[in-house]
């Protein structure tokens, strides 16, 4: 039930960020959630690495997720990786870091043994920050933020 309240925090924009419920969570987890009237999906994995998830992209272009890596390698060929660990991702907002939600997601080239590209793991770019509120002196008029 709890995982269905977090997907519902982001679905409809609850007072709580819904990075900052899956970091409350406590133990190691993982999940998915796919919402079939929304036709969207919320996947998250703990920090702690005890849980293994892959995904992928398969031949139609749909993403692939799941727990078995013969299904996932299966489904998408050499199109796969493993999921990042401490990270959600839903189809609206795409793979963020919760643990770090300010910092944008870095994609790493995958190569196989033989020297061809086949996905990519995802770190965490300390270097580059998403754009939130902007932030200026005291006599700014807030009421003109994001209004264009």
């Amino acid at each position: 039930m709890f995982v269905i309240e977090a997907y519902r925090t982001l679905r409809d924009r609850g007072p709580y960020p819904a990075d900052q419920v899956i970091k409350d969570l406590d133990g190691s987890f993982a999940f998915v959630v796919y919402d079939h009237k929304a036709n969207t999906v919320f996947t998250a994995l703990a920090s702690d690495g005890r849980i293994k998830l892959f995904w992928g992209i398969a031949a139609d272009g749909s993403v692939v997720i799941s727990d078995d890596l013969e299904v996932v390698k299966g489904s998408c060929a050499k199109s796969f990786a493993p999921f990042p660990t401490g990270c959600m991702f839903h189809t609206e907002s795409g793979l963020m870091n919760y643990e770090h939600p300010i910092n944008k997601m870095k994609a790493m080239p995958r190569v196989d043994s033989e020297g061809v590209m086949c996905g990519a793991n995802f770190k965490v770019d300390t270097y580059s920050r998403i754009n939130s509120m902007p932030r200026v002196g005291s006599e700014t008029n807030w009421s003109e933020w994001n209004s264009a």
